[in-house]
């Protein structure tokens, strides 16, 4: 054990955030890599929910409209009440709300399992997006705090684990859940399990650390320097002289630009099978091959353009993340097969490397306000 880490143990009054030497980088880190994790078991979970679709359809004679009511329930609160649960945990901080999140999804897998009727597949659609609403805000200002200075890689390495769960979860869905039925979908209940064991652990660890990552706040004599020395240290961090309004102005301009970047990265990763199929008469394995590459480049994307973001400066990403996709997207229609995946791998991983950059730039642009900015 470091002298550092005895120190933090004998002195438990003091326990400011690691963050520059090696030990401190090591312990950080472990706490990153455990929320990625974590974030890798809840988007899997999260995935399958769509994957049983065609299941709940064929088991109780669903109209696509009742599909989409399901669809409806699940996002509105897996993504509708991912900023309120982030406000209010801004004002009050819950370092256990992790693990209770995750036990909203646990239920939700359960009940799902079991479900005879319409009205609680609903019910348990819902529940499912309630742990991942209660989940994105709180782990991202998680990893913010462990960070120690390098938001974007930070950022980059937690989404990473997402992105990975997102990619898992339909192939899961299609060895398990297809074959097996409804029931299956129980089994991945052991999943959301140990993810609320580890977040336990990472709840004490928040609890420890909160107060270092939102210190007193200083006197006025000293505010003015903090924040110049945050803005010069800060690659692309907001300048303090900015007006309110024009910090709304920037935040809406960043929304707009992750909101059409999503668009478009959801609609090649959704019709891109179907496009393979259709012009280049590809099985529908193989073809999920090439889906799976495409969302290994959004992978990579996302661990480049957070380690740059944090070297060059955010700005320079998040332009060349919008600019340089063009010219790559205006080649795959003219593309054959080797090329067409060549290409869509190209503009997954160039898309998504703005993803860390637009976020941590966001979280600097309204400082006490990461989970908000997460959700």
């Amino acid at each position: 054990m470091s002298d550092n880490a005895m120190a933090a143990e004998t002195a438990p009054a003091a326990r400011p955030l690691p963050s520059s030497s090696a030990s401190a980088n090591s312990t950080t880190f472990a706490v990153i890599l455990t929320l990625s994790f974590c974030h890798l078991l809840n988007d899997m979970m999260q995935s399958l929910v769509p994957a049983l679709y065609p299941i709940l359809k064929d088991n109780y004679a669903l109209s696509f409209s009742q599909i989409g009511f399901i669809t409806l329930a699940f996002q509105f609160t897996a993504s509708m009440l991912q900023p309120v649960v982030g406000l209010y945990t801004d004002r009050k901080p819950q370092p256990y709300s992790l693990m209770i999140g995750m036990g909203f999804t646990l239920v939700g897998l359960l009940s799902m399992s079991r479900a005879h009727s319409y009205p609680v597949i609903l019910v348990s659609a819902a529940l499912i997006g309630m742990g991942s609403s209660v989940f994105h805000p709180e782990a991202s200002r998680v990893a913010r705090m462990a960070a120690g200075g390098r938001y974007g890689l930070a950022q980059s390495l937690f989404q990473v684990g997402g992105n990975l769960g997102q990619a898992s979860g339909p192939l899961l869905a299609a060895f398990i859940v297809v074959p097996r039925g409804q029931g299956s979908i129980g089994w991945f209940s052991a999943a959301a399990l140990i993810a609320m064991v580890i977040l336990f652990q990472i709840g004490h660890w928040y609890r420890a650390n909160r107060h270092a990552a939102q210190p007193a706040k200083p006197r006025k004599a000293n505010a003015a320097a903090s924040a110049a020395t945050a803005s010069a240290t800060a690659a692309g961090a907001a300048t303090p002289e900015l007006s309110r309004g024009r910090v709304i102005f920037a935040v809406t301009i960043l929304v707009v630009l992750l909101f059409s970047k999503n668009v478009y990265q959801a609609s090649l990763g959704s019709y891109y099978t179907f496009y393979l199929i259709q012009k280049f008469h590809l099985s529908v394995q193989t073809a999920q091959f090439y889906l799976f590459a495409f969302m290994l480049g959004i992978v990579a994307g996302l661990l480049l353009g957070g380690w740059v973001g944090d070297r060059i400066g955010r700005i320079p990403v998040i332009w060349f993340s919008i600019l340089g996709a063009l010219p790559f997207a205006l080649m795959l229609p003219h593309a054959n097969l080797f090329w067409t995946g060549v290409l869509a791998v190209t503009v997954a991983m160039i898309m998504s490397s703005a993803f860390a950059a637009i976020l941590v730039y966001a979280q600097e642009l309204m400082p006490g306000r990461v989970g908000l900015v997460g959700g």
